[in-house]
């Protein structure tokens, strides 16, 4: 799949739904809340990129698909491709990079 940020269209179906979190029981008892970083389309698919406090502390997200089930409610969808999984959560990385934080060193 030949995902590139250039190609990547800012949704808010998430953010218009549940707000800034959402919860989400992950088949526990317990349930987590996540933060909605990012919602976006790019390719054929929707993407959500969530992370809840812990991760945060880790630096690590959680990227999931975001589809329609047969009764027209929103789900998350675990990623299953390493590839695809990797390529989003690049094309994330480039939306969220600030330069301020790059090391540039001049090389004059």
């Amino acid at each position: 799949m030949d995902l590139h940020l250039k190609d990547l269209k800012p949704i808010q179906i998430l953010h218009d739904m549940y707000g800034e979190e959402i919860t989400m029981e992950e088949g526990s008892p317990t349930a987590a809340v996540y933060r909605i970083l990012a919602e976006f389309a790019l390719g054929y698919h929707q993407y959500a990129v969530l992370q809840t406090d812990k991760m945060k502390k880790d630096e690590e997200i959680a990227l999931f698909h975001i589809v329609m089930n047969d009764h027209g409610e929103l789900e998350l969808e675990t990623i299953l491709d390493d590839e695809e999984w990797e390529n989003v959560a690049e094309i994330y990385d480039e939306m969220t990079v600030s330069f301020d934080d790059v090391d540039v060193k001049d090389e004059l």
